[in-house]
């Protein structure tokens, strides 16, 4: 990686800050009051994705593995830890590293604490293939591969990662988001709202922590 580019404060920032939020809040809001056509949908899909799993044993073990060890929350926050003592190691950037592990950290007091207010309750099958504690919304499977994989990409634009790392990185982290979302919903632990709020949320994060480090660059820039 090259010298870190000085980052610029942008107004898109902010708007897209809002309209995530206003995504997430009207997404939060209807999983709360059980809109029907939502849950329809939900049931739906679930109740379509359940049989495939029951059926496609092979693929039903893959997504088990990929999501109790490659995407678990715990393998992709110990990535973040991991990078966070790199980062003060070889670069002593002490406010990066304390900037990416406070990020993680809120993203997850914050997913408990949505499903804890939500309390929405996981999809219940006869016959299910996995099984997973605690309320369903936002999966937190989601929302944590999505802030991790968003605050590295982020970190590696700004250090000015060569094309070949940036396209191979991209490509992994789509690949780690939408799939993890998708094995939650075909091990049938979780509704695709709660993947969608997932997502909605913790692009959301992203987005506030990187307007945070910005402004607090700007400002020691003056």
């Amino acid at each position: 990686m090259r010298r870190p580019s000085r980052p610029t404060r942008r107004p898109t920032t902010v708007v897209l800050v809002l309209a995530l939020a206003l995504c997430s809040a009207l997404l939060l809001t209807l999983v709360a009051v059980e809109w029907r056509p939502l849950i329809g949908l939900d049931d739906r899909i679930a109740a379509t994705t359940h049989r495939w799993a029951v059926e496609e044993h092979g693929v039903t073990r893959v997504c088990r593995v990929l999501t109790d060890w490659v995407w678990d929350p715990l393998t992709l926050r110990l990535l973040c830890a991991a990078i966070a003592v790199w980062l003060v190691w070889r670069r002593s950037a002490w406010w990066t590293a304390l900037w990416l592990a406070a990020t993680c950290a809120l993203g997850t007091l914050l997913q408990q604490s949505l499903k804890a207010l939500v309390g929405r309750a996981r999809p219940v099958w006869p016959d299910p293939v996995d099984s997973a504690h605690y309320a369903a919304f936002p999966s937190g499977h989601a929302m944590t591969a999505t802030v991790v994989c968003g605050l590295l990409l982020w970190l590696l634009r700004r250090h000015d990662a060569g094309a070949a790392v940036w396209r191979t990185a991209m490509t992994a982290a789509v690949v780690s988001v939408e799939g993890v979302g998708l094995t939650r919903v075909w091990l049938g632990v979780h509704w695709p709202s709660d993947v969608v709020g997932g997502w909605l949320l913790g692009a959301l994060l992203v987005a506030a922590a990187v307007g945070v480090y910005e402004r607090r660059w700007a400002s020691v820039s003056r």
